[in-house]
């Protein structure tokens, strides 16, 4: 885990799909998912638009096993910035 900040962003691994959570307080408060070479733009674009203060990712080998894997993170930790996900 690592504060969410420009500069950690930029240490983020960029060489494979990731699933990523941001958190505040320890809780995950938003779950995504970047493609290989777009992790630390998403993250990026994701400062200032939610009041997370640390993030944490985790790669996978393919798009498809990071989608599974967020989809499942989504449907067990129910973030708060996930809503179009916990309706269902």
């Amino acid at each position: 885990m690592a504060r969410f900040n420009r500069k950690n962003i930029e240490n983020a691994d960029n060489d494979r799909p990731v699933v990523y959570t941001l958190k505040r307080g320890g809780e995950p408060i938003y779950v995504g998912i970047a493609k290989r070479g777009r992790v630390q733009e998403r993250l990026t674009e994701h400062l200032g638009e939610i009041p997370a203060t640390e993030f944490s990712t985790r790669s996978y080998d393919t798009i498809d096993e990071a989608r599974k894997a967020e989809e499942a993170k989504i449907k067990r930790e129910k973030p708060e910035y996930n809503d179009q996900h916990n309706n269902g």
